[in-house]
């Protein structure tokens, strides 16, 4: 099974990826920081409207680096407690997405282990501050360690299909204790080449369209996309 993640910033974009097949959404705010927390607002519509894809909800106070001081964690642990505690009608699968690094570009143990703890049930994934990380192999291992559901990843490259041969690496040495998502510049017309390359089964991309004169998700592609990796997953 090949799952498609899209990478949304607000709920008409959530719903227009969920129309079009889209298995799981990351929903986040800031999109041109890289993605921060939404709004409670935002989660709390989502859960209410959305009904067949799952939900990863972005945990970052601010853009810019990844190092993250304590009134940020403090931050980000009532972002995740505000999370848990609303009402989730529809039954769909929320998780959070987290990262954090020490300034020598290491995984910030310390602070990742509060965050994961504070997820409890909650599935968590490992945000791209992991491709920053020098040791990316010991760093898998660390977050198998942490109790983390997933890593998403390039390979430490500007795209999937660069970092290809890196993420097969990592999926192989993360073998079924974590879930390996390959991201970057990933699209309908080469989906099927990143899956064959990376040995991945998960996909994570924004298929951004400008629409208003503001960015919006484009529907047609995340159709074509969701039927190609469908392809390659018949194969």
């Amino acid at each position: 099974m090949t799952t498609v993640e899209i990478c949304v910033s607000d709920v008409p974009t959530a719903l227009v990826a969920e129309a079009a097949g889209a298995d799981r959404l990351e929903l986040c705010a800031d999109l041109g920081q890289g993605g921060t927390t939404p709004s409670l607002g935002t989660v709390d519509v989502a859960l209410r409207t959305l009904r067949t894809a799952d939900l990863r909800v972005m945990i970052r106070p601010r853009g810019g680096d990844f190092r993250v001081g304590e009134i940020e964690q403090q931050v980000m642990l009532a972002d995740i407690a505000a999370l848990r505690a609303l009402p989730n009608p529809h039954g769909i699968t929320v998780g959070v997405v987290v990262g954090a690094l020490t300034p020598d570009n290491n995984l910030d143990l310390a602070v990742l282990r509060r965050l994961i703890e504070a997820a409890g049930p909650l599935p968590v994934t490992v945000h791209k501050a992991f491709d920053e990380v020098d040791d990316q192999l010991a760093a898998i291992d660390e977050v198998i360690d942490l109790g983390a559901d997933a890593v998403l990843t390039s390979g430490a490259a500007t795209t999937a299909l660069t970092g290809a041969a890196r993420i097969a690496v990592l999926r192989q040495r993360a073998g079924d204790r974590l879930r390996v998502i390959a991201a970057g510049g990933i699209r309908s017309h080469n989906v099927r080449q990143v899956l064959a390359e990376t040995g991945v089964r998960e996909v994570h991309l924004r298929a951004p369209v400008r629409r208003d004169g503001r960015e919006a998700t484009d529907g047609d592609e995340v159709s074509r996309l969701v039927t190609a990796a469908r392809g390659e997953r018949m194969r």
